[in-house]
């Protein structure tokens, strides 16, 4: 009766540490500008079906794909047994489907120790990718530090569930044909039903039983740790890249929103008589153009910052980084994330110097936090001019990320609320101004073949 009483304990304290944790990150998306879910819902759900579900987009590169399809299915379908893990450790039972469900549940246990099998040599090869091979986008300069060390964490980690999961069938397939008491005649297990005999075929039943005892609880140990490190972590895609492919905006790739404070703008000089009255401007509070921080962000933007994958597809396709200028809209996206869990950090302290009377940031927020710092903090102006709008990092990111979006607000700030920008720049907006064209060309310019 000591184990099941253990193992609720322990349970419930990993779900709520990570309870704590999921709703810091709601909390922390929420903090962005509310945006309208716009589009029909059956292409946002077939979004979801085909590239966070199918992994559609990753097959552009088809040999790390199917690897990281193996990673992928065993870790849905071992949740499957886990389910059987929780009810055991709960009730003090062992394998309490495995008589319900009879050959069923052989076959099932079996596909899950092939697949397990397949994501053990997946993940030997993704260290070797990263620490042997060295592939150049795992090596730029933002993944130097913690990213590359969190990217080798998790497979570590998937090891030892591997571990987990062979010694606990592995015992336990042992332990059946030793007839030992409680462990139920299951069948063969694919896999199992050699490697337990090859490893453990000499030991005693008490020493199977410890090792059996050992797999199960590491099995359990490192899903709850997964659980609670998943926050911290780039590898909390594998929960987000569903609701982030499902909210992705479904307008044409480059289009830029408008806004509505400048249309107002322009109404009002366009028709005098539609102005708004010295009062009303009065009321009105400070308008929002582009972003410097992430409160001015949408909070798509901010979803898409947890759900970045930091695989790098996105830098390695971007034509800015290829010819070697700062910009990397991998670190966009990074240097976002971090922004919020600095914000987040100080909202947490309930430090009164975050939260001014008299706030010295020209744009609001919602909590009236300012710490004197902003985006233009993590993320250069050199990164945000080097962008040349190209799409290609739209389009390379397996679970549709924009960092597009972000580096475009970032912009308009610059432009619309500093003034600035860079000074090749300026005949650009003379032209706009001056003539309502590029080229510093009037209206009538095509007059010419009249």
């Amino acid at each position: 009766m000591i184990q099941p009483i253990v193992f609720i304990v322990v349970t419930i304290t990993a779900f709520g540490l990570a309870f704590v944790q999921y709703k810091r990150i709601r909390r922390n998306v929420l903090l962005g500008q509310d945006e309208a879910i716009e589009g029909p819902s059956s292409e946002r759900w077939r979004n979801m079906l085909l590239v966070a579900f199918g992994q559609k987009k990753m097959f552009k590169n088809w040999i790390p794909a199917i690897f990281h399809l193996f990673i992928y299915v065993a870790f849905l379908l071992t949740q499957i047994e886990l389910i059987e893990i929780l009810v055991d450790g709960a009730t003090g039972h062992h394998r309490i489907f495995a008589e319900p469900l009879g050959g069923f549940y052989t076959f099932l246990i079996s596909f899950i120790e092939i697949l397990s099998l397949l994501a053990f040599v997946a993940t030997i090869i993704f260290l070797a990718r990263r620490n042997l091979l060295k592939v150049p986008r795992f090596h730029k300069p933002e993944m130097k530090g913690w990213p590359f060390k969190d990217a080798n964490l998790i497979l570590y980690g998937e090891i030892l569930l591997i571990i987990g999961i062979f010694s606990m069938n592995g015992a336990d397939m042992v332990l059946q044909s030793m007839g030992a008491e409680g462990y139920h005649q299951t069948g063969a297990f694919a896999v199992s039903s050699w490697l337990g005999p090859t490893l453990f075929g000499g030991l005693d039943a008490g020493t199977l039983m410890v090792i059996e005892r050992f797999g199960w609880w590491l099995h359990v140990l490192v899903v709850y740790a997964f659980l609670n490190y998943l926050p911290i972590s780039k590898h909390l895609h594998i929960l987000l890249a569903f609701p982030n492919t499902y909210f992705a905006r479904l307008t044409p790739r480059g289009q830029m929103k408008n806004m509505p404070e400048i249309q107002k703008e322009v109404a009002a000089m366009m028709n005098p008589e539609a102005a708004p009255s010295s009062t009303e401007s009065q009321e009105e509070t400070m308008p929002v153009f582009g972003a410097s921080d992430v409160f001015h962000l949408s909070w798509r933007d901010l979803l898409a910052a947890y759900t970045c994958t930091e695989c790098g597809r996105c830098t390695a396709e971007c034509p800015a980084n290829i010819t070697g200028k700062k910009l990397s809209p991998r670190k966009i996206m990074m240097d976002v994330r971090d922004r919020m869990e600095e914000v987040s950090k100080n909202i947490d302290s309930k430090d009164p110097k975050f939260f001014p009377e008299s706030p010295q940031t020209m744009l609001p927020n919602k909590l009236g936090y300012d710490d004197g710092k902003n985006l233009f903090d993590y993320i250069s102006r050199e990164e945000i001019h080097a962008c040349t709008t190209c799409n290609a990092c739209v389009e390379a990111c397996p679970v549709l990320i924009n960092p597009l979006d972000i580096i475009l607000q970032l912009r308009r700030y610059e432009i619309l609320v500093e003034s600035s920008g860079p000074s090749d720049w300026l005949p650009l907006f003379n032209s706009l101004e001056n003539s309502q064209s590029a080229w510093a060309m009037s209206t009538p310019r095509d007059a010419w073949n009249q």
